[in-house]
């Protein structure tokens, strides 16, 4: 397992979470630019998954040393963020996000069994704090959803994979983070893919124009350059020192940003609830971090 480094760690997935909260920006622009739902997503990782394919190549020998659970965690971080992705359509999106971010819940749970890391008292009140913080942003009032679509069992599942993804790469410190994330594009853009042609043939979605897809290219790739590429490998980078359920916090950043980015660029509320909530998700991303990692017994 890694050791040090904790502090860059803890860095990188706080801007990782920061950055996802506000990727629904150019998603929503590939939709109004003539992508409708699931093949906005596929282009928006599609093309950062094109440009990590080389990383294979380069790094052939790495693959060539390592067997198949030494190069899991990078394919079940693109399998969370393919049935999270998913889950967004299927379902509503407050309960998506509520099932996914479970996954501190199971991080730690993984990190105790796996690890022998305590759950500390600390540790819950974060998880509470966290998932508090999302009902009341969303006016979830009646507590945690039970799974009961295919959209929520999907959100259920990418929490679990997220969780087992970050334990696996914590605990492999022999594969790169340009391998895991080159993992984490390709798998979720094949994920995304067989959704969008699932419900494309189903005729949920209409087949989507190339002229289209061209047109918004060059704009996609300033975006895939300065904020896609470096936050998926953050992505990756926070598992490599850190628990599994400390990267599930820190990642809630993501449901604040989105809340706050939101409410300044669309007619979205933003009021006393949501302030609330977005205080309550920013205390449980930095209560541990701040209890265990600047501390000694960090």
């Amino acid at each position: 397992m890694r050791e040090g480094g904790k502090q860059g760690a803890i860095l990188a997935a706080i801007y990782a979470g920061v950055a996802f909260g506000v990727m629904w920006i150019p998603v929503r622009a590939l939709e109004d630019g003539g992508l409708p739902g699931a093949w906005a997503s596929v282009t928006f990782t599609g093309l950062p998954a094109l440009l990590t394919l080389p990383v294979y190549w380069f790094r052939r020998r790495e693959l060539s040393r390592h067997n198949w659970l030494g190069l899991l965690g990078g394919v079940l971080g693109g399998v969370a963020f393919g049935f999270y992705t998913l889950s967004l359509l299927y379902t509503e999106i407050v309960r998506a996000i509520l099932l996914f971010y479970l996954t501190p819940i199971w991080g730690f749970l993984l990190g105790r069994i796996v690890l022998g890391e305590i759950i500390t008292p600390v540790r819950w009140l974060a998880v509470i704090l966290g998932l508090a913080g999302i009902a009341v942003i969303f006016g979830l009032g009646d507590g945690l959803p039970v799974p009961e679509n295919a959209g929520d069992w999907m959100a259920l599942a990418a929490g679990l994979a997220w969780a087992f993804a970050s334990l696996l790469i914590l605990i492999d410190e022999d594969v790169s983070v340009w391998i895991h994330g080159a993992g984490f594009f390709v798998v979720s853009t094949l994920l995304g893919g067989v959704g969008a042609v699932l419900a494309t043939s189903g005729g949920a979605l209409p087949v989507p124009d190339m002229a289209d897809v061209s047109a918004l290219l060059p704009w996609l790739f300033v975006v895939t350059l300065l904020l896609t590429l470096p936050a998926g490998f953050a992505t990756i980078y926070g598992p490599t020192r850190l628990n599994p359920g400390v990267v599930g916090l820190l990642f809630m950043a993501e449901v604040a940003v989105a809340a706050i980015s939101a409410a300044l660029l669309t007619d979205e509320p933003f009021g006393a609830r949501e302030t609330l909530g977005v205080g309550l998700v920013i205390a449980a991303g930095l209560l541990v971090p701040l209890r265990e990692f600047t501390s000694a017994k960090g």
